[in-house]
């Protein structure tokens, strides 16, 4: 399968072929759902916390004596039933982790890439880079490439300060290296920008081999 490559300025390049079990298989639907879950699970902290009636501070003392006051009988001031107590039943932290197998995930991105690239959001260039960290500059990139206004995941080859320092101000653009890119990543932008060799990597990672 071949996919066209655009040159920084918007001009046309050459043309790069990727492999059909990465860019051109029938998006698997479901496995993509369980992995977007699993992802999203995995990234919940889980440190909420409330505290039960051992943990709030004071109430050591019987207020009152058992009998004599009319009143219903009580141990603590830290009671559920007392304002300022315990609380029952509350939040505790706990993890969120979900496993999912290997050979599921990597059909996952796989699926998401081969839907961009049949719907035409899947855009190559030669090569991401500026020669200086500002906004102004990766804003000109997008301008030459005409995706202004657009939702994008930008995938590099590799960690470039530059890049990652001009694009971070810009809302709805998010930049991350190509073989770190999770599914939800890949789905949770309108297009999906690739620099050449990072298109590569992607390629060789997640091709299926025989």
């Amino acid at each position: 399968m071949k996919l066209n490559v655009l040159k920084q300025d918007g001009s046309k390049g050459s043309a790069v072929t990727v492999d059909d079990t990465v860019f051109g298989i029938v998006p698997n639907k479901s496995v993509v759902h369980q992995a977007v879950v699993a992802e999203l699970a995995n990234s919940r902290q889980g440190t909420h916390a409330s505290k039960n009636r051992s943990a709030v501070r004071g109430g050591g003392r019987k207020p009152f004596a058992q009998k004599g006051r009319g009143a219903a009988r009580a141990g603590t001031i830290r009671s559920p039933l007392w304002k300022g107590g315990g609380t029952v039943f509350g939040p505790q932290p706990h993890g969120y982790e979900t496993k999912m197998p290997k050979k599921m995930r990597r059909l996952a991105r796989r699926s998401v890439l081969s839907q961009r690239a049949s719907d035409g959001d899947l855009v190559v260039v030669d090569e991401i880079s500026v020669s200086e960290a500002k906004t102004k500059n990766f804003t000109q990139l997008l301008s030459a490439l005409s995706l202004e206004g657009k939702k994008i995941c930008v995938l590099v080859s590799s960690y470039n300060e530059n890049v990652f320092l001009s694009a971070r101000n810009l809302p709805n653009i998010y930049v991350t290296e190509a073989t770190s890119a999770s599914t939800y990543d890949l789905l949770d932008c309108e297009i999906l920008l690739i620099e050449k060799a990072g298109l590569s990597m992607l390629n060789e990672q997640l091709m299926v081999k025989s």
